[in-house]
């Protein structure tokens, strides 16, 4: 299996050519003419033999075609961390641009805005910061005790990112509970429907050692369990806190050994004690680390986007499933619209809604449905995007296929995902495997120099926090609400539209966004100020 799954790693062909191996235009017109050239030079200096020489070289400058230097990332796009396991760090860039200023590769246009757009936010000194307090580390002794006789076994369900939140509150409520956690079990999805179990996408041993201090880990229930009938109990309540655990659980699971959880997604409070913030961090951004051939492929992806510069990570949600969902239109025309339309009436009563907005158009310009293509692009020209923009796009099949993609890849027709990086035929064997495929999108984004999401969800505050947690590395939130009000405004001119962009989103990009306690903010997407600290007080994780 492992030798089965080491061959991903050969199977990618470099899917750009280097910029820097094309001459400029006297050395193209010296490799055409390369005497007529000399004769030229001599003539505007008759006495000059150094000139002559000089012409000579010029003559013989084809030679030097390809050695150009190479322009490397400034510091900000090349600060790295060491988190646990991982060595994370946006992939070293090389510039296929012909000009940099202050070391920031710029369009060829020289627009001042591309070096606007590339630049990384002031993280602020905040660092990685996981130190548990006294009380944590000496009740971590009695635990370890009592854990033995208490298991909890959780069942995950839903997309990658959202397992991830579900293992992360699992482990959360194992030490509430004070018992032993089984390794969870992936559950498989209606939608996904990606039959991996947890030990597939994740490294487990890596999970166990990570958390041996703060919650006991183990892989299967022991032999004397097996036959007890666990408790498994229906969570209906929301915003559950330690106090309602104990009080509800803890004498079942004390006589019943074992305890199932399912269907808990975000029923446990955002706002709990800051050592569990703590333990929810350390859960999602040090354990969960995916498995060896998975962060190679996702490493080997990133860095063939970067081969020519700083890249894009860009989560587009244009599927089918979002749209109908969403209850928005895509956009695409009627006969593609009312496909979307159709299929969300079959499906009437699965979705719910936390606003009573039942109008698509009334969803739209409340800000609630995905960006499509052309509204990606008018951001992205907007916010100072240069036209040789090196995008890396994750995401599903997009409904409408190319159709879809057309008005970004228009503008931007550096355009990447996956499957266009690998041979073809190289990903078949995990096509189907939605899990593995979410993993490696994920990596390749965190690993990007920007990154920007056209919906929200799970992988965006997933991959928000983990940016942030990583040194703030930039990330545009759009402001849909305001931009479909301003893109439905036909009297706004190109040099206003995009002057209003960068100013509606110049306090979105990345920069410290500290989480404030009953602000129903997740510490997963906001790990400071609970998961990290300023320099000037932070001791080494």
């Amino acid at each position: 299996m492992k030798a089965r799954r080491s061959k991903f790693l050969d199977f990618f062909h470099p899917p750009f050519k280097p910029r820097n191996d094309q001459p400029s235009s006297l050395l193209k017109t010296t490799l055409k003419h390369p005497i007529s050239t000399s004769l030229a030079l001599i003539k505007l200096h008759k006495s000059g033999y150094l000139l002559l020489v000089l012409a000579i070289l010029s003559s013989l400058g084809v030679f030097m075609i390809g050695l150009s230097p190479i322009l490397h990332c400034t510091s900000s796009l090349d600060r790295k961390f060491e988190i646990g396991a991982h060595l994370v760090s946006p992939v070293q860039c090389n510039s296929t641009t012909t000009s940099s200023r202050n070391g920031v590769a710029t369009d060829e246009r020289g627009d001042d805005n591309v070096d606007e757009f590339w630049k990384q936010p002031d993280g602020l000194g905040y660092a990685p910061c996981l130190n548990f307090s006294a009380d944590w580390r000496l009740k971590t002794k009695s635990y370890s005790t009592g854990s033995r006789n208490r298991f909890l076994i959780a069942v995950v369900s839903g997309g990658l990112n959202q397992q991830k939140n579900q293992i992360a509150d699992a482990v959360v409520m194992a030490r509430i509970l004070d018992a032993s956690l089984v390794v969870p079990v992936l559950a498989v999805d209606s939608v996904w429907g990606d039959e991996s179990e947890f030990s597939d996408i994740f490294d487990d041993r890596q999970f166990k050692i990570t958390l041996r201090d703060d919650v006991r880990v183990v892989s299967s229930l022991p032999v004397k369990y097996l036959r007890k009938r666990p408790w498994s109990p229906v969570i209906e309540a929301a915003n559950i806190d330690e106090q309602w655990l104990r009080s509800h659980y803890m004498e079942h699971l004390r006589k019943s050994g074992v305890m199932i959880v399912r269907a808990f997604d975000s029923k446990l409070s955002k706002d709990l004690s800051p050592d569990l913030q703590k333990l929810r961090c350390k859960v999602v951004f040090q354990s969960l680390k995916f498995r060896d051939w998975i962060e190679g492929l996702g490493e080997k992806l990133a860095h063939k986007m970067a081969r020519g510069g700083p890249y894009l990570g860009l989560h587009l949600r244009l599927e089918k499933d979002v749209w109908v969902r969403t209850g928005c239109s895509p956009g695409l025309g009627p006969r593609l619209d009312s496909q979307i339309e159709a299929e969300r009436a079959s499906r009437a009563g699965r979705f719910k809604s936390r606003f009573n907005i039942t109008s698509k158009h009334e969803r739209y310009v409340a800000g609630m449905c995905p960006l499509n293509a052309t509204e990606v692009a008018r951001l992205l020209k907007g916010l100072g995007a240069p036209k040789s923009t090196r995008i890396y796009w994750a995401g599903g099949v997009p409904f409408g296929d190319e159709k879809a993609l057309g008005p970004l890849r228009s503008q931007f027709p550096n355009l990447y995902n996956k499957w266009d990086l690998a041979k073809e035929g190289a990903l078949d064997s995990i096509k189907k495997r939605s899990s593995v495929l979410a993993a490696v999108d994920y990596l390749v984004c965190l690993k990007s120099h920007l990154f920007m999401a056209n919906h929200g969800g799970n992988m965006n505050r997933a991959l928000q926090g983990h940016r942030a947690f990583l040194g703030h590395r930039k990330h545009i939130s759009p402001n849909k609400r305001q931009l479909v009000h301003l893109f439905m405004n036909a009297t706004v001119g190109e040099k206003e539209m995009e002057s209003t962009i960068r100013a509606m989103h110049s306090g979105s990009m990345g920069s410290p966004g500290l989480r404030i306690m009953n602000s129903g903010k997740d510490v997963i997407a906001y790990p400071a100020p609970e998961c990290m600290c300023r320099t000037s007080s932070t001791s080494p994780i």
